[in-house]
């Protein structure tokens, strides 16, 4: 990929994410009216198995352009998340992709993005800071997305949840960012990727609550698989 993926894209995504949802899975919804319904959007949910990102771009009322690990490019699978506009990212450190990133929030079109990096419990301890780099140099609002459900407590990492079970897509409340003045533009990153990792954390927490689903409760099963990498 040499640049932003189009927009038309995604036309055949969301649909597929839909069916995902809603026919594979019982999926609920939730905080459908905190999304702006026009301009740049960053969404920002938590990362807890390969179903994340189908899952939320099913559940959204945008379009939106996931920011999906590079190695994932490859075969069938790879086929389709170039032809469904999926921007890969290598989580060593890509420039390139966070450019082709904001190129899709310059047009007002949304990136999706998983910022916890890797599979996990999910609860936003951590997080690398192209999210914050993508809502500093764009402008888009960013909106916490809690996914709970899609890994239960002693399934693997690599665990696909049977059909039928139900799975919860919440959406928070948008926010922006803006650089600090009379700081260092490593500062304001590091702060703006705080701002992000807490409100996410949040989010996450409250809509444990508001469901009744927890997230899973370890995460050590996954280096029981030959030391297996997320």
């Amino acid at each position: 990929m040499t640049d932003a993926p189009p927009s038309w894209k995604t036309r055949w995504s969301r649909p597929l994410g839909r069916v995902l949802d809603h026919v594979v899975y019982n999926t609920a919804v939730a905080g459908r009216e905190n999304i702006p319904a026009r301009g740049p959007v960053v969404f920002a949910a938590n990362h807890l198995s390969y179903l994340d990102g189908p899952v939320m771009v099913g559940a959204s009322s945008r379009y939106m352009h996931v920011m999906v690990r590079h190695d994932m490019f490859k075969g069938f699978l790879g086929w389709v998340l170039h032809a469904s506009g999926q921007i890969p990212v290598n989580r060593a450190g890509d420039r390139a992709a966070l450019q082709h990133a904001k190129a899709v929030l310059g047009r007002g079109d949304c990136v999706g993005i998983l910022p916890e990096g890797t599979r996990g419990t999910g609860d936003a301890a951590s997080m690398n800071g192209g999210v914050a780099w993508l809502a500093l140099n764009s402008g888009a609002a960013v909106v916490p997305v809690a996914i709970l459900g899609t890994r239960h407590t002693g399934e693997h990492r690599d665990t696909i949840p049977a059909p039928r079970r139900r799975l919860h897509v919440v959406f928070g409340e948008p926010f922006t960012l803006t650089r600090e003045p009379g700081v260092s533009g490593r500062v304001s990153m590091d702060r703006a990727t705080e701002t992000i990792r807490l409100r996410l954390a949040a989010h996450i927490a409250g809509a444990q609550t508001a469901t009744g689903q927890d997230l899973p409760a370890d995460d050590d099963l996954s280096s029981m698989h030959k030391g297996q990498q997320p």
